[in-house]
């Protein structure tokens, strides 16, 4: 089976390469595979609890309330013995439920050691919204998914895998989870409060894209002077420092940027966004869930939002050919100018290819995998998206890379560990049917049923 992440274990460490490190790996994956039993057991344990819960009022007429009691009785008497929370253990009852009553394969799979902790609460979180009745056949799919993905690559593939299974169109709940959008404050301590806005999906990564890059353009702006020491904040703090100046006077009044009177060029910063809309889409929207577009990183966003997005944009669209059943890049063109390389790229990669690892390609850096300062081309077969961080990672530190045929990178760590990177396939465009029952012949017997 081909997975995004696939170690495999070398008889022994490279020559040069620490032992030791090896050694505490070994204990660390052993270690591990004892915990996931133990939280296992744990979280039986706790569905156990609820179920005596739920078992008491099972010969009443209980009203909500009287249930919601009941399960607070009993984490009451769990948090106690603990010293936890009964909200917190109340919590973590509903999660066992939820996990023993429908989602058992991934119980079993995290049981085994297959998947952790982090995954079987991706799969629970994906399926929350999903039908009681479809939560099964989400639980078979989701395990033979989630193998050899880190959760957050799993967590966007059960997005659209969770689609198919719904029974109303994404835009259709698009529309009415809109009207859940709001702006609250939730009061923290030592005079600071967090303040929550809650906006469809593409406008709130479209905001945290563009104060990322104003931050980034005030730390280039301070490097550049000769002073140092006058502002030492960090991207964090420049994001809300920003947000707040834009929504209090509408403009980033602590330009430093500017060069004279006028407004630097903070202001003209516009966020980016990668999304991936499939042509059958945007033709039949009825039929959005079996394909739905995607913004890259974060999940299927509804077919009205992808079509408004794709009738205004003034930047060009890279349409991108693929095999029909593997889903593989095939070949990408675009009506404007621009580097036949770098769509390529986009279209293959979509993220960084650092096993694991969700930074959506427009935010990473295209990276040659042999350095060019040693004979490496600059060609799709020895070019990859690295974000920031993995870029320095692989330039700084001794895990190593090379670039198999079909844009698959094998990623070697200090302990001769590999690793394989898979480009993620698109949506296969054909799609295998099993062909209608012939009709009855009319002189045969009907079945007994």
């Amino acid at each position: 089976m081909s997975s995004d992440v696939a170690p495999d274990t070398p008889s022994g460490a490279p020559t040069g390469q620490p032992a030791g490190l090896s050694a505490v790996l070994d204990d660390v994956l052993r270690a591990g595979a004892q915990l996931a039993a133990a939280e296992v057991a744990r979280t039986r344990a706790l569905a156990a609890a609820g179920h005596l819960a739920l078992d008491v009022m099972a010969d009443r007429r209980a009203s909500a309330r009287a249930s919601e009691m009941a399960l607070r009785e009993v984490a009451s008497e769990l948090a106690a013995a603990e010293y936890l929370s009964d909200r917190t253990v109340q919590t973590q009852i509903s999660r066992a439920l939820t996990l023993v009553d429908d989602y058992p394969q991934t119980l079993a799979a995290w049981e085994a050691g297959v998947i952790t902790r982090a995954h079987a609460h991706a799969i629970i979180d994906v399926g929350a919204p999903l039908p009681v009745e479809v939560r099964g056949e989400f639980d078979l799919l989701a395990v033979a998914t989630a193998e050899g993905l880190s959760p957050g690559r799993l967590r966007s593939r059960l997005a659209a895998l969770a689609e198919r299974l719904q029974p109303t169109t994404l835009t259709e709940r698009h529309h009415r989870g809109r009207e859940a959008r709001c702006v609250r404050v939730v009061t923290g301590q030592d005079g600071m409060s967090d303040i929550v806005a809650t906006l469809p999906t593409i406008l709130a990564v479209g905001i945290h894209d563009r104060l990322t890059q104003q931050a980034h353009a005030v730390i280039d702006a301070r490097n550049e002077t000769s002073e140092t020491g006058t502002d030492e904040r960090t991207a964090a703090q420049l994001r809300a420092d920003i947000l707040a100046d834009l929504l209090l006077t509408a403009a980033p009044d602590a330009d430093p940027t500017r060069v004279d009177d006028g407004p630097g060029t903070l202001g003209a910063i516009r966020a980016r966004v990668q999304v991936v809309v499939p042509a059958l889409t945007m033709l039949r929207p009825g039929e959005e869930n079996v394909d739905p577009a995607a913004l890259v990183g974060h999940g299927p966003i509804d077919a009205d939002t992808a079509r408004a997005l794709a009738e205004t944009t003034s930047l060009p669209w890279d349409r991108v050919v693929t095999q029909p059943v593997t889903g593989a890049v095939l070949h990408t063109d675009t009506y404007h100018r621009s580097t036949a390389i770098d769509r390529f790229l986009r279209a293959r990669d979509r993220h960084c290819r650092w096993p694991g690892c969700t930074v959506p390609a427009v935010r990473a850096e295209v990276d040659h995998t042999r350095d060019y300062a040693l004979g490496g081309s600059t060609d799709v077969t020895n070019l990859a998206h690295l974000c920031q961080r993995h870029h320095t990672q692989k330039q700084f530190t001794r895990w190593s890379v090379s670039q198999l045929p079909g844009g698959v990178l094998k990623w070697t760590s200090p302990t001769g560990r590999t690793y394989t990177d898979e480009p993620l396939p698109y949506s296969p465009a054909a799609r295998f049917v099993p062909d209608d029952p012939p009709p009855p012949d009319p002189g045969e017997a009907p079945p007994p049923f």
